[in-house]
């Protein structure tokens, strides 16, 4: 296991102080599932951008067109931009 120090400012290692107690763990506790947290979040995202770098649009609505029709909550509209390039890319518009 390795050791680094680190530089924070009064004002914030007070309320970090808090925050870690009151989640029951120590300030080092802390940092280190902070940084876990963030390098995880880090990952993931460069993990998706290159899965999504191997799909398109139209391939994503040519599977969602298996689905059973139904309404879409609300929010979870599919832009009309994307019905009607997919529409021009298949030759259905």
């Amino acid at each position: 296991m390795s050791a680094i120090t680190v530089r924070v400012p009064d004002s914030i290692y007070g309320h970090l102080k808090r925050v870690a107690q009151n989640d029951g763990m120590s300030v080092n506790q802390f940092f280190v599932t902070a940084v876990a947290e963030k390098l995880s979040a880090l990952e993931t995202e460069e993990y998706l951008k290159k899965e999504g770098a191997k799909g398109s649009a139209a391939q994503g609505l040519k599977i969602l067109s298996k689905v059973p029709k139904r309404t879409p909550e609300a929010g979870d509209e599919l832009p009309a931009k994307y019905i009607k390039r997919a529409a021009r890319k298949s030759g259905r518009s």
